[in-house]
C-alpha cells in the first residue's frame, strides 16, 4: 500500500463496499467505518429523508466534511457512498490519505442486489432502476477510475473472494488499473 495505512472502498450503489469492507476489515483487524451509517448518526435521518429535506447539494457538502473527518484516522477500511467520487475535494483527500480500491459490479448485478433489499435510494426514485444505475455510470466512471489506485470486479464473487483479492493487491503496491 502506498504508505497509508487505510483503505477506502469506492464504486457505485450496490458494488458491496459495506459488505466487502467488513470482511476486509476483520481480515486485516482494522476498524470498519461506513461513511453513510455515519451520516445518518450525525443528521439523525435517513439519507433518503435528508436528500428531500436538503436536496443533493445539501447531502454532497454534509458527507463532504464527513469524509474530511473520516479519510484522516489511521488505520480503517473505510466504505464511502456511491457519489462521494462528484467532489474534487474529496477525490483528492481519498488519493492522499489512504489506497482507493474502486469496487465495480455489473449494472445488472448492482439491480438485482438493489432490489432485493428494502433500502430507499434517492437517486433510484420515480426512475427506470436500470437507466438510472447506467447514467450513473456514464458520469461517475471516469471518476471512479480517476482517483483508484486498484479496481477489482466484483461480479460473480464472494465478499471473501473479494477481500482476498484486495489484500493480494494492495500486499504487492504500485498502481494497478485493470478492467473488468
Amino acid at each position: 500500500m502506498r504508505g497509508a495505512s487505510s483503505i477506502f472502498l469506492i464504486g457505485p450503489m450496490g458494488s458491496g463496499k459495506s459488505t466487502v469492507g467488513k470482511e476486509l476489515a476483520s481480515r486485516c483487524r482494522r476498524r470498519f467505518i461506513d461513511s453513510d451509517e455515519i451520516i445518518v448518526d450525525r443528521c439523525g435521518m435517513t439519507i433518503a429523508a435528508y436528500f428531500k429535506q436538503k436536496g443533493e447539494s445539501g447531502f454532497r457538502a454534509l458527507e463532504q466534511t464527513i469524509l474530511e473527518e473520516l479519510t484522516q484516522i489511521s488505520d480503517i477500511v473505510l466504505a464511502t457512498g456511491g457519489g462521494a467520487v462528484l467532489s474534487p475535494v474529496t477525490r483528492k483527500r481519498l488519493k492522499k490519505r489512504g489506497t482507493v480500491v474502486y469496487l465495480h459490479p455489473d449494472v445488472e448485478v448492482r439491480l438485482a442486489r438493489l432490489t432485493a433489499t428494502d433500502t430507499v435510494r434517492p437517486l433510484l426514485e420515480d426512475k427506470d432502476p436500470r437507466e438510472a444505475l447506467q447514467a450513473l455510470d456514464r458520469e461517475r466512471t471516469p471518476l471512479y477510475r480517476e482517483v483508484a489506485d486498484y479496481m477489482i470486479s466484483t461480479d460473480n464473487k464472494s465478499p471473501q473472494l473479494i477481500a482476498d483479492e484486495i489484500l493480494r493487491v494492495t500486499a504487492g503496491g504500485g498502481k494497478t488499473m485493470s478492467s473488468p
